[in-house]
């Protein structure tokens, strides 16, 4: 309350009327926050402070002099459209670090109705934008939804008997009975309240964006250029589109190619190619093939990127197309009160977290659909491990896993709570309690997956689902599991060498110089087929070239036939030039490019050291370089330069990546196909990792 007063009244008479007015309203035990001000006081203190100014725009006389109240707002206003722009971003920036600590009411396991993401103070900051005309804002559907937040709210002041804006728990059935309705339906619409404000309000500030584009970017002969990064899919004024290609009625896929795309570069989908795709895309009947379950995992592979692109998926529908069991997940809260977020937010987060353990285990697309899945069985009767498994398997089954890998994640589902509860339980240095985890995991890489799945889930949980003590308990476990399956066997890892159902192509007649590249279409971009005379650190600078070539090399297998090299390149870009890349190579080859000055990386914060190791190959005949680290330009030929300059050589090749998370493996031999000795191994390792970091 600001008791607003003309400029030349004297202050004596202001403090006596400002002190019998208050005195009685605090006889009244009136809660109050109130201020004197003078009218030019009042339009300068709005000026400098933007939420002085935004809540001048809801300023309403209560008694007194009208018009000194409609001069102030006047005025306020006024001042307020001319530096909209400017006093937004602002406003922008506030908002950001008010969500920090509130959290979303959509999500959050207790948020404030006032001030998380969606609450009332975002129903006025969308009147203060709506009056700076700078963007259209649909003021009767944020009247409406926040006239239902502010219903919630009195009946809880009514129910607690106190001031107060925390959508608790515990007073949920009371204000729920008062409502007429279900405490589960009226948590799931205060939070869908507070969704589609918070929608409304990211809406607006993208429009904003757009009213700031620049008018010199690059137009072609139908508008603006679209710089595509994917079939179908493009980006457009920082904001990731359908390219005019792209058909979703006959490519489902489109939805996760878009989203990968986003989520990866921190972009947002445009709203309109997001109506787009929910309006005219289907889903096939059958199950997904490998390109679609790849832009899948790349999506969920994202990181911290994968939580606004997917509430954007979910808001538009389309997350129920091919997730439809999200719907029992969406906007619930949890029974145990340790959780953080709802129960959707909740597998989102444990999603994140994953991106942090990918390095810890041989399958991270296992991982990360087991995070998304592990709770897919709660809001079910019945224990939600046992209900789930079931469930995510036969998802998995649907999004294209075949039933080994449908099996792992329903074991994984299923325990997803073994380890945090036996290992606070049990006794874990019982041979007994050892013996049972070993049985279920099966082996080493299972371990591996149940421990991260672990972690993500505790993580996303809560401080108190992973406190040091939990943690070192499990960890504990964890380490007495493996020395049991270490007592058995190690399984070792799986590296495909030429495709057996590709023959070699012929190396006859080749020259010394010769460069021969064939190129055909590959599963979601191409095939490169090279070959050459053989030499020393001849992979090193074929990785190289295509790298400088700005092709994604997303699988090699490169082998030696009588001094000839034939090596087979997997490559994210449709349509590549075999001519171009020809050229590229030959240039490379005959020393034209500095590939250490082009291709050098330097390590961001996020950077995590790289994981490297080096064993002896499952046959015995050769050193297997496993590596683990940040996919980035020019990887490959960094590792094979490095195993060069060793006097060593590279017999074949498997690279994966997931998102953004390099699985390399190398079959190393010395010369004449020797094995190398422990000690050479151990240097090899310790140089790849240096040249690495």
């Amino acid at each position: 309350m600001v008791l607003l007063h003309a400029d030349a009244l004297p202050a004596g008479e202001v403090d006596a009327v400002a002190s019998r007015l208050w005195q009685r309203l605090w006889d009244r035990r009136v809660p109050l926050d109130q201020a004197v001000r003078g009218l030019t006081e009042m339009t300068t203190l709005a000026d400098a402070d933007h939420r002085v100014a935004i809540g001048a725009h809801d300023a309403r006389c209560v008694a007194g002099d009208a018009a000194l109240v409609v001069t102030m707002r006047t005025t306020v206003l006024t001042h307020w459209r001319r530096d909209a722009r400017e006093r937004l971003a602002v406003v922008r920036d506030d908002r950001a670090a008010r969500i920090r600590r509130s959290g979303m009411l959509a999500y959050e396991a207790v948020p404030d109705l006032k001030s998380s993401a969606g609450g009332l103070r975002d129903a006025v900051l969308l009147r203060a934008i709506a009056t700076s005309w700078l963007v259209d804002v649909p003021s009767s559907e944020v009247a409406e939804l926040a006239g239902a937040l502010l219903d919630v709210r009195d009946v809880v002041h009514a129910v607690t008997g106190r001031r107060g804006d925390k959508w608790i728990a515990d007073v949920v059935p009371e204000v729920a009975a008062r409502l007429g309705t279900t405490p589960g339906d009226l948590d799931v619409r205060v939070r869908d309240v507070g969704r589609r404000l918070d929608h409304v309000i990211e809406r607006c500030w993208r429009r904003l964006d757009d009213a700031r584009r620049d008018p010199h970017r690059r137009i072609g002969a139908r508008g603006p250029v679209i710089d595509q990064v994917a079939r179908g899919v493009g980006v457009l004024d920082g904001e990731v589109v359908l390219t005019p290609d792209a058909d979703p009625a006959a490519d489902a896929e489109l939805v996760f190619r878009v989203a990968a795309v986003a989520a990866q570069r921190g972009l947002v989908v445009n709203e309109a190619s997001l109506a787009r795709l929910a309006r005219t895309v289907r889903w096939p009947e059958e199950a997904f093939g490998g390109s679609a379950r790849r832009w899948l995992i790349d999506l969920l592979a994202s990181g911290e990127g994968l939580v606004p692109v997917w509430h954007q998926l979910d808001f538009a529908g389309l997350v129920d197309g091919f997730l439809p069991e999200w719907e029992r997940l969406r906007l619930r809260g949890s029974s145990s009160p340790v959780h953080r977020f709802t129960i959707d937010r909740h597998s989102l987060q444990a999603v994140v977290n994953a991106a942090g353990h990918l390095r810890d285990v041989e399958r991270p697309d296992l991982l990360l659909v087991a995070c998304l899945l592990h709770d897919i069985g709660k809001q079910l009767p019945g224990d939600h491990s046992e209900v789930g498994a079931p469930i995510a398997a036969a998802i998995a089954r649907r999004w294209g896993f075949d039933d080994r890998d449908a099996a792992t994640i329903h074991r994984l589902v299923r325990h997803h709570l073994l380890l945090p509860t036996v290992a606070t339980r049990r006794d874990i240095e019982d041979p007994a309690t050892v013996e049972h985890v070993a049985s279920i995991v099966e082996d080493e890489s299972g371990l591996d997956l149940l421990a991260a799945l672990t972690a993500c889930d505790a993580r996303a949980t809560g401080e108190a689902a992973w406190s040091s003590w939990r943690r070192g308990l499990v960890e504990g476990l964890v380490s007495a599991v493996r020395t049991r399956l270490r007592g058995t066997t190690t399984p070792a890892p799986e590296v495909l060498g030429w495709p057996a159902r590709r023959d070699l192509p012929r190396t006859g007649g080749l020259a010394a110089d010769e460069v021969r590249v064939e190129a055909e279409p590959g599963h979601d971009g191409s095939v490169l087929t090279v070959v050459t005379v053989d030499r020393a650190g001849l992979l090193a600078d074929l990785a190289g070239a295509l790298a400088v070539a700005r092709l994604d090399i997303r699988s090699c297998r490169a082998v030696t036939r009588d001094g000839v090299s034939i090596t087979l390149w997997e490559v994210t870009r449709p349509d590549v030039d075999a001519v171009i890349v020809a050229d590229r190579i030959r240039v490379v080859l005959a020393g034209g490019v500095d590939l250490a000055t082009r291709l050098a990386y330097t390590l961001g914060p996020d950077d995590a050291d790289p994981a490297v190791s080096v064993v002896e190959a499952p046959g015995g005949d050769a050193l297997l370089l496993q590596i683990r680290t940040r996919d980035r330009r020019g990887l490959m030929w960094t590792v094979c330069h490095t195993i060069a300059a060793h006097g060593l050589h590279v017999r074949s090749a498997h690279l994966t990546t997931y998102g953004d998370e390099a699985r390399d493996v190398f079959y190393v031999t010395g010369p004449d196909a020797t094995v190398p000795d422990d000690a050479t191994g151990r240097a090899l390792g310790e140089a790849v990792r240096t040249a690495l970091a």
